[in-house]
């Protein structure tokens, strides 16, 4: 048995730390126009604001907004919770109780976004972001197979950086992790140094990534509860990609690098291969619809149940060729195009049958690098003109 499959069962489901406190989500206020002439206008805008679903508006903003750490604060600045955009009720709640939590969860949104735009570089969807409120756009509207990757690998990230700040002794409410010494660990070898407090890390990402699906109240069986469902389950995949990844790491001690002693710990592992680990999800989705008693259900019956580690979707995705304001597909009019591909990166299926323009680049690069004692490599840049096709 491996070291991580010892310490990796116990503390998946740990109660919340923090009882109670998406429960009753603070009233909504609504303006008071004083003119009557204004009123039919105000009713149409609220009843068009009401329609907009939840994700118009996500916490993924604190990723293109970077939070202020709380030493950085303004004595007789408003409260740093009231100015974060996207934040639901319960999420604003955590963030008064955790401020200095904030700064971790925009690194971890923005450590997401990064490793979306890195898997999906040669997609027709690209991970683009197209705003700094709602970060995707309409195209999060979709329960597509790219929303579930998303949302998990959004979630994965809030678990890596909160992980990650326990151990460097950022947070104040954890430290180091304080896992159990794996029983297939050498009698001879340390237990101890500071590992990353993945445990803190996935509790913390569930209470407050969750909290936005949580508070939302739809009739059984319907679109909109579906669509919750869809999106708890994949910001578990998410969360379960970084937990089960963890593994142990160790360092040498000993004379002249003997290595007659060894300290190890629990340490991340590094968030590409979750993103490697999830991508591989993403290509084995689960298509999923709602029953009348408000569970997830596989459309074609022959498949797998997924299990709480794999993505699902409940939307066939767009084609993502043309630009379209109702879906916010971008289109791929303007990409580059791999000619001698016949993957996604390639221009017969990246440009959708439309053809595409070739043009010649100049690219400059380092060559004729040296080593020179000591201790420095010096590089001469060398230039070439290369052949680029873009989509029509």
């Amino acid at each position: 048995m491996s070291p991580i499959s010892v310490w990796a069962r116990g503390a998946l489901f740990w109660k919340p730390f923090i009882p109670g406190v998406f429960r009753s989500p603070g009233p909504w206020g609504g303006l008071r126009p004083t003119m009557p002439s204004l009123l039919l206008l105000a009713a149409a805008l609220l009843s068009s604001w009401a329609q907009l679903p939840a994700e118009a508006s996500s916490w993924w903003s604190l990723a293109m907004n970077p939070v202020q750490r709380p030493e950085m604060f303004i004595i007789g600045a408003q409260p740093v919770c009231s100015q974060l955009p996207g934040l639901s009720p319960g999420q604003r709640k955590l963030c008064q109780l955790y401020q200095e939590h904030m700064a971790y969860i925009g690194e971890g949104a923005k450590t997401g976004i990064k490793e979306c735009q890195y898997q999906f570089r040669q997609r027709r969807w690209n991970c683009s972001t197209v705003d700094n409120t709602s970060v995707f756009g309409r195209v999060m509207q979709i329960g597509s197979r790219e929303t579930a990757f998303t949302y998990a690998v959004s979630a994965a990230g809030v678990v890596n950086a909160i992980s990650r700040a326990c151990r460097e002794g950022e947070l104040s409410t954890c430290g180091c992790s304080r896992t159990a010494r794996p029983k297939d660990l050498p009698r001879d070898w340390l237990w101890g140094g500071c590992g990353d407090n993945v445990e803190y890390g996935y509790r913390f990402a569930k209470e407050f990534v969750d909290a936005r699906e949580r508070e939302k109240n739809f009739a059984k069986g319907s679109e909109e509860q579906g669509r919750v469902l869809m999106n708890l389950q994949n910001n578990e995949a998410g969360r379960r990609a970084v937990y089960k990844m963890a593994d142990i790491a160790c360092k040498c001690h000993g004379v002249s690098g003997s290595c007659s002693l060894k300290t190890c710990w629990l340490q991340l592992a590094e968030f590409r291969k979750v993103g490697d680990q999830l991508k591989e999800k993403y290509d084995s989705a689960a298509a999923m619809r709602i029953t009348r008693k408000g569970k997830l259900e596989l459309v074609n019956s022959r498949f797998n149940q997924p299990t709480p580690e794999d993505l699902v979707y409940v939307d066939p995705s767009p084609d993502y060729c043309l630009r379209n304001e109702t879906t916010g597909s971008l289109g791929t009019q303007g990409r580059l195009c791999n000619k001698t591909s016949e993957g996604m990166d390639g221009c017969e299926l990246m440009c959708c049958g439309r053809g595409y323009d070739q043009f010649k680049s100049l690219q400059v690069e380092r060559c004729h690098c040296k080593f020179h004692w000591c201790c420095f490599v010096k590089c001469k840049k060398c230039t070439e003109i290369v052949d680029q096709y873009v989509c029509k």
